[in-house]
């Protein structure tokens, strides 16, 4: 059986790049909108309590106090069971808060990324008549 020789270069690029599935993988997992997303992902669980806690403990009770009418409510049905509106609405408002924060992040972000960019100008649109020279023009220089 013959042995196959393999230089030093050919070695290192086979460590570096891995191979098979557990390479396929180590690419994934290293590019880099994969990080962003997994840093993502624990700001936004992060986060998420955050708001949690300002709607629990600053906006319910600002609710609570003005309406008269507690946040936390039930509506009790048949057989013992109860509707928990109120998380319902905890949950809705939160939801309001975490978009609209976000929808501020990303517009905060987009006007950042615009700032180095030149705006492509469009080229006016040329009138019918300015066309029709235009095709004359064209006619009487092939003619020549």
């Amino acid at each position: 059986m013959a042995k196959k020789v393999v230089d030093k270069e050919e070695i290192a690029k086979l460590k570096k790049k891995g191979t098979g599935f557990l390479g396929e993988f180590k690419e994934f997992v290293l590019r880099g909108n994969v990080m962003d997303m997994a840093v993502g992902v624990i700001i936004g669980g992060a986060f998420s309590g955050i708001v949690t806690a300002l709607t629990d403990d600053f906006i319910n009770p600002l609710i609570n106090g003005i309406g008269g009418a507690e946040v936390a409510g039930q509506i009790k049905i048949y057989g013992g069971q109860s509707l928990n509106y109120g998380h319902f609405l905890t949950a809705i408002i939160n939801f309001i808060i975490m978009a609209f924060v976000l929808f501020m992040l990303l517009k905060t972000f987009n006007k950042i990324s615009n700032i180095g960019k030149k705006k492509v100008e469009e080229a006016p649109k040329k009138s019918d008549e300015v066309l029709l020279l235009e095709e004359i023009r064209d006619a009487l220089k092939k003619n020549k």
